[in-house]
């Protein structure tokens, strides 16, 4: 189960996609759970409401979001179970564009634009895996690696 979890194909086309997105969810996870960058930090941004009213106790899945962004974005940066933080990260932006940004429209700057193609990238990842570069290439046994 965990070599299917962490094959990946051998591609180069990752390598970026795996730094930007990572880079941009450590920034935010960093945001929200150390109040870096001017971020709420963790006290107040687990004390925000949830997008969706079945979402309680609210604390738990603000938590669970903080820590989606920041340990997916460091998961799918190492490339080290490239798909679980790609999955993690997805959960986030499927959650903010169906709970927070859908009445605002498609467009920027308030539209669902930008969390709709971080999915994208999210959805190459968890196609791909982690790609060249990645601890997933490294930890893969050589008999169950993609070509």
């Amino acid at each position: 189960m965990f070599q299917r979890l962490i094959a990946t194909t051998a591609t180069w086309i990752t390598v970026p996609l795996r730094l930007t997105l990572g880079v941009v969810f450590i920034g935010h996870g960093a945001q929200k759970v150390f109040g870096a960058w001017d971020g709420p930090g963790w006290g107040k941004f687990i004390s925000f409401p949830t997008p969706f009213s079945f979402m309680r106790p609210a604390w738990l899945w603000m938590a669970v979001a903080a820590l989606s962004e920041l340990v997916g974005g460091v998961l799918v940066l190492l490339g080290l179970l490239t798909r679980v933080g790609a999955f993690l990260i997805m959960c986030v932006m499927l959650t903010v564009i169906f709970g927070v940004l859908w009445t605002e429209g498609f467009f920027l700057p308030r539209g669902y634009e930008f969390p709709f193609a971080l999915l994208g990238v999210c959805l190459a990842l968890l196609i791909a895996g982690g790609g060249r570069l990645s601890l997933d290439a490294a930890l893969v046994d050589p008999r169950a690696r993609r070509r």
